[in-house]
């Protein structure tokens, strides 16, 4: 059984806190779903507040975390974002040493970055505290613009709902696609949001686009293995290629081609977990052209191939009876 830590400390964030708790506490074993060996931790157990006003009581101290696969670091206040207690810190470097997975919900992102694991790469954090985590930790790559980014084995992830989606990420490589669906529909919340995806969108309601966008989504998503060109695709919705390629962003928050190659990669990965289907029948439905396409777009997005993958998490008996290989990370492909 995988193991999840999640920490919080004083002025902790409920909502985030409950996001962690529902992506990996609930016992969905009834539904197929493998139970984690859920944690809550806090540096000084026993009676930690919150940020509005009421408090929850804590039975567990950091030395639960120190053996964890996966450790949440919850968010903390902004008092504390440049002064994080060297007890989590030391928690965040144990974990990173041991290459367990590191994921932080909104300003969660300022104790990872204290730890000094993520010098050098990229990170998110929520948009209002982009600016301060990039004065405060100058050799991190600060991105406002994206609900969450992956860098190796460390997940960050921007305010609110977006710590969902990274939830959702992260256990779809742990767990595979299917399953994860499978849990986003428990929580009736979409499957995926891609990393990528503006943390704020220009049109937060766009009725009238989104009403002329979705017969075209419909219609890519029924061929993805056609040439779907920005051209094809503006002609369809009756707009010219920039006015379409500017209103599928302000909708999806993305561009057309990013939004694109996401679902190609999902369908293939249900391919993969749910069929015997050949690597070049796949790549050919998904609309890759080919095997060696498939395995760039699997080696750049999952970190290892199509092979592999449909050996960890095919649904087939046989392909459970041996021992699954081991997920390496990749960044997520972004627009």
């Amino acid at each position: 059984m995988r193991s999840v830590a999640v920490v919080i400390q004083p002025g902790f964030a409920p909502f985030e806190f409950g996001l962690a708790c529902e992506a990996f506490g609930l016992d969905r074993s009834d539904d197929g779903i493998p139970n984690f060996d859920f944690r809550i931790v806090a540096p000084d157990p026993g009676v930690v507040p919150s940020n509005i006003g009421f408090s929850v009581n804590v039975e567990r101290g950091l030395e639960d975390a120190r053996d964890a696969d996966i450790v949440v670091l919850a968010p903390i206040p902004r008092a504390q974002w440049d002064d994080v207690d060297p007890r989590v810190i030391e928690v965040v470097r144990e974990a990173h040493a041991r290459d367990a997975w590191l994921l932080s919900v909104c300003s969660g992102a300022f104790v990872i970055a204290a730890a000094g694991v993520l010098d050098g790469q990229r990170a998110t954090t929520h948009w209002m505290y982009a600016d301060t985590m990039s004065r405060l930790h100058p050799s991190i790559d600060v991105d406002p613009d994206v609900l969450y980014v992956q860098s190796g084995r460390i997940i960050t992830s921007a305010g609110t709902a977006a710590g969902l989606d990274a939830c959702l990420h992260l256990l779809r490589q742990e767990l595979g696609s299917e399953l994860a669906n499978r849990i986003a529909r428990r929580m009736v919340v979409a499957p995926l949001r891609d990393g990528g995806q503006a943390q704020f969108i220009a049109s937060p309601l766009p009725v009238s686009a989104s009403m002329s966008l979705a017969p075209v989504t419909e219609w890519m998503m029924q061929h993805l293995d056609a040439d779907l060109s920005v051209e094809r695709l503006a002609a369809r919705a009756h707009m010219s290629p920039r006015t379409f390629a500017r209103r599928f962003k302000a909708d999806f928050g993305a561009t057309p081609a990013a939004w694109l190659a996401r679902q190609r990669l999902l369908h293939a990965q249900r391919l993969l977990e749910e069929t015997d289907l050949g690597l070049d029948r796949i790549a050919t439905e998904c609309g890759f052209g080919s095997a060696a396409v498939l395995r760039q777009n699997f080696a750049r997005t999952l970190g290892l191939t199509p092979t592999a993958y449909r050996a960890r998490f095919s649904c087939g008996e046989a392909a459970m009876a041996g021992p699954a290989p081991a997920l390496q990370s990749a960044e997520p492909v972004l627009a």
